[in-house]
Formats: structure tokens, C-alpha cells, sequence
């Protein structure tokens, strides 16, 4: 099995966890790939020795939510040497919120909003990781630099626009993004998309978040602009997709602001590469 990258793919076996049955899911980004137990209690995540710092950090992630009592994975294992590293996490039981119809999706987006508030209540102080607007920022220029953004990422009217262009565009607003976010940091998620929040396919509860790699620090609304622009992808039209958004809001306490929802949503993509 080969990654994306074409470079022989790393197992769970091969770096020393145990053998049960693992069967592959899907290969990450960066030359992860993941893993299923036989019985589909456990998920295994495998990168290659050069993306071993990035999955350590990952689960450090993982360990440091587990303690403050957002729902979501526990670390069952971690190996690392010089074929790779392996992190193994517990299955968080239930089904990702994109695979519910918008009917269920409106069921539990109540539950959703509260999760999502619970997240961002964690103590800001306690957190130690940083995913803060100037982080982004650093590499959104990286991945510009190296042309490496993937236009299927952005949004349509964008995908024909030079990246260097679209970075200026951004880059103009840090400064008044930056006091917004010193004003208003929470405990993001980082990647908050509807795959990304799994529920409880009974009563459509939020069983928890998973992916946690880019966890830390930051302006609330780099959550929350990727939440409800994943989300329009259920909902049947606009006018849903509208009540959602309001619907949102209100159980979260929020007075949305659209230009800020606008700058974070059109900054992610240039930050995948």
C-alpha cells in the first residue's frame, strides 16, 4: 500500500503495535494513513518518520482534551522510531455529523452549538497550544509560496484567481483580525467540519470531536466559519442554510459577524498544502 506521495505506506504491525486485524480507511494529506481494528473499537494513525513530529503533537492534543472533559478519542497507544510513528485512539461510537440528511442535521444542531460552546469554554489559560491568526498566517505563506494550495479547497469564485492574490487580500485585514482575536480566543477545534463531530445516531447527541490535530488557540469565528460553511453542503437551499446560520447563533449566544466569518473561511484553504 502507497501513500499519497508514492512512498511505501507505514502499518500499525510494522511499527510495532499489535496486529488486529487492521484494515485501511483512508490515506491523509501528508502521508498519514489510517487504520480500523477488526472489531472497530480503535482507529491507528501512521506516518512516516518525517511526519512524526506533527502526529506527536496530534497526541499530545488528544491527551490534553481528554482531560478537561470535551468529549472526543483517549490515547491507547503511541509508537515511533525510525520507520515512522503510530498513534493508536480509542473509536469515538457513533456516525460523522455529514452523513445524516438535513433532516437529522436540523435535529442535531442544537446539540451541535453546545458542544461547540462547550469546546470554546474550555479555560483559554490551560490550553497550551497555539493556533492562533499569526500561525495561520505563517503557513498560508508557506503553502503559497511552494504553489501548493489545492483549488478544489477554495471557494469557486476564487479557484481561478492567482493564490498570491488571494493571500494579499487577507494579509491587508491581519491587523484588525489580530485585535479581534485577542479580544475574543477561545479552545478551537482547528478543523471543525461536520466529518470532524460525530453523533449519537439514537439521540443525534454530539458523542464527540475527533481530528485534533490542529487544536490550540484562536479567534473563535476560525471554528465557527468553517462549521456553518461545511455544513451548507446538507442543507436542501439557501433559505435553510439561513435559518441554520440564525438557528445557530441564537443557542450558541452569538451575534454572527459575516466579515470575520468571510476572512476565516477564506483563509483555511490556503493553509492545506
Amino acid at each position: 500500500m502507497r501513500d499519497r506521495r508514492g512512498t511505501q505506506a507505514v502499518s500499525p504491525v510494522l511499527l510495532g503495535v499489535d496486529d488486529s486485524g487492521w484494515v485501511p480507511v483512508t490515506a491523509g494529506e501528508s502521508g498519514a494513513t489510517v487504520f480500523r481494528s477488526a472489531d472497530a473499537t480503535r482507529y491507528a494513525k501512521c506516518v512516516p518518520a518525517a511526519d512524526a513530529a506533527d502526529l506527536k503533537a496530534e497526541r499530545d492534543r488528544v491527551v490534553w482534551l481528554s482531560g478537561q472533559g470535551v468529549p472526543g478519542p483517549r490515547v491507547l497507544d503511541w509508537q515511533s522510531g525510525d520507520a515512522g510513528a503510530c498513534l493508536v485512539t480509542g473509536a469515538v461510537s457513533g456516525i460523522p455529523a455529514d452523513q445524516v440528511p438535513a433532516g437529522e442535521l436540523r435535529v442535531a444542531w442544537d446539540h451541535i452549538a453546545d458542544a461547540v460552546r462547550g469546546l470554546h469554554g474550555t479555560p483559554v489559560p490551560l490550553c497550551p497550544f497555539r493556533r492562533g491568526l499569526d500561525a495561520m498566517v505563517a503557513v498560508a505563506r508557506d503553502v503559497v509560496a511552494r504553489d501548493a494550495v489545492n483549488a478544489e479547497f477554495l471557494p469557486v469564485d476564487q479557484q481561478h484567481t492567482p493564490t498570491t492574490e488571494l493571500l494579499e487580500r487577507l494579509t491587508r485585514q491581519v491587523p484588525q483580525r489580530r485585535e479581534q482575536e485577542v479580544a475574543d480566543m477561545v479552545v478551537c477545534h482547528g478543523d471543525l467540519c461536520l466529518p470532524n463531530i460525530i453523533l449519537d445516531p439514537q439521540t443525534l447527541e454530539v458523542s464527540g470531536f475527533i481530528d485534533l490535530g490542529r487544536l490550540g488557540r484562536a479567534d473563535r469565528y476560525a471554528d465557527l466559519a468553517l462549521l456553518l460553511a461545511n455544513a451548507r453542503e446538507t442543507w436542501t437551499g439557501e433559505e435553510q442554510a439561513r435559518a441554520a446560520d440564525t438557528a445557530f447563533a441564537e443557542r450558541y449566544g452569538i451575534d454572527l459577524d459575516h466579515d470575520r466569518l468571510r476572512f476565516y473561511l477564506h483563509l483555511d484553504p490556503l493553509t492545506w498544502g
